[in-house]
């Protein structure tokens, strides 16, 4: 599955993909922010990622400029409970590219998944990525929660956010 938005290919992985995928991810400013990446985060890992089976249900995506292979961040759907993450490359910060991202991954999964609702989340002391998840559709749900962080060594506080797919989906069609 592709998606090909003004300035990105999303993208599967490939295994010729891992060691741009364990130099892109293998940033501590990235990796700390995360709950399910490990830490130091090795071509090992990316291999290992990479080689996972394909779920169609719950898509995922290495995220590429649109005039380059290498990726510069990745995005999916993961989880019992479909949740959207992503993470972007510390050089393409403040660029967009997340959100642009975001809006292919929900506009597929809108389309095709008609999932009833996203959740997602955000380290209460990344507040870029809470305005990522806003421009998406998605609102706070007022509660936050403590996860692990393989990066951090300690939890991290999570700030919890959900997006009800079908009133979105009644909105754009009215």
């Amino acid at each position: 599955m592709f998606a090909i938005t003004e300035r990105l290919l999303l993208r599967p992985g490939w295994p010729e993909d891992a060691p741009a995928l364990a130099r892109t991810i293998g940033d501590e400013r990235i990796v700390r922010n995360l709950t399910r990446v490990p830490w130091p985060y090795a071509l090992g890992d990316a291999e290992r990622f990479l080689a996972l089976p394909y779920e169609p249900r719950r898509p995922r995506f290495l995220i590429c400029l649109r005039d380059r292979p290498e990726p510069i961040g990745g995005i999916g759907i993961h989880g019992d409970i479909p949740e959207l993450g992503y993470w972007i490359a510390h050089d393409h910060w403040g660029k967009g590219y997340a959100t642009e991202a975001g809006r292919a991954v929900i506009a597929l999964a809108d389309a095709s998944l008609r999932l009833p609702r996203l959740a997602s989340s955000h380290a209460t002391d990344n507040p870029a990525s809470g305005k990522v998840l806003r421009k998406l559709g998605f609102s706070p749900t007022g509660k936050t929660i403590w996860a692990a962080s393989h990066c951090r060594r300690t939890p991290m506080e999570l700030r919890l956010f959900a997006r009800d797919c079908e009133q979105s989906r009644q909105a754009l069609a009215a």
